[in-house]
């Protein structure tokens, strides 16, 4: 789910990392070596959680399922930059240490390739015109920022198995958990750890509904900030023993008066890949 902060690009960062292309293209395969230790799901190891996420686990996973550490999905769906525009999409995630997330999108029947990352601690968006106009390049704190909070997000959609890297507590109501995701790295330019909170909204059958977070951002051109930023679940698939959703909504301002206008991403998931 794209759409980091419209953030001033750093071009001094971007010229120390040549190839950046080339890098992201390593980060991914980096990412995806991430691979399970051996240990496997046992529905009694998350017997002392909040029921709302017993339930969703002893959904997602299949007993026996391994405690896969980083996931490959690919996808296609609509995204909107200015007006909705057709995508095809790849995307490695391996939580809490980083994502690469690569696509092409259509653009007056024009394709924009590129990608959003989080790898080294840093955040960074790189994006060009037939493959040789650049549209878009930004890094910096307010990037990272973003991205963090993207990567704890998705991955207690994509990758329930990493349940582990997670506090979880109650919630509001009985159908709600609250996850607590530290991310893997300190922001640029910030001495503090990355910490994200996610509040999951769980289904009678244990099946994720929604997931809503303070994410930070500047949608529509506000000030820098945390803002609400939320993914709505319409379908799920299994997939390797584990049950994710295969039918997406995102945007910000989830549950305000905005977020019908907030919302800039759908999505189908057509295959994933767990290791």
């Amino acid at each position: 789910m794209t759409a980091h902060p419209r953030t001033s690009p750093d071009r001094a960062a971007n010229r120390s990392r040549p190839g950046t292309a080339r890098a992201a293209r390593q980060d991914r395969a980096w990412l995806a070596g991430i691979t399970a230790r051996g240990d496997r799901f046992d529905p009694d190891a998350v017997a002392d959680l909040p029921e709302p996420a017993r339930r969703f686990l002893r959904h997602a996973v299949t007993p026996g399922t391994p405690l896969w550490r980083s996931v490959e999905l690919r996808m296609r769906g609509r995204i909107r930059i200015g007006a909705w525009r057709p995508f095809t999409a790849r995307q490695v995630l391996a939580p809490p240490t980083g994502f690469v997330w690569a696509a092409t999108a259509r653009f007056a029947g024009l394709p924009v390739t590129g990608f959003d990352r989080l790898t080294g601690g840093t955040g960074q968006m790189r994006w060009k015109l037939l493959g040789l106009l650049p549209v878009l390049t930004a890094t910096g704190a307010d990037v990272t920022r973003s991205a963090a909070g993207r990567l704890a997000g998705e991955g207690l959609c994509w990758l329930p198995t990493g349940y582990p890297d997670v506090a979880w507590s109650a919630g509001d109501d009985p159908d709600t958990v609250t996850a607590t995701y530290r991310i893997g790295h300190r922001y640029a330019g910030d001495d503090r750890t990355a910490s994200e909170v996610a509040h999951l909204r769980i289904g009678p059958d244990g099946g994720l509904r929604e997931l809503v977070l303070q994410r930070w951002g500047d949608p529509g051109g506000r000030p820098a900030g945390r803002y609400p930023f939320g993914v709505a679940v319409e379908a799920e698939r299994t997939w390797q023993g584990v049950t994710v959703p295969s039918i997406v909504r995102a945007g910000w301002d989830r549950g305000t008066d905005r977020q019908a206008e907030g919302e800039f991403f759908r999505a189908e998931i057509t295959d994933v890949t767990f290791r």
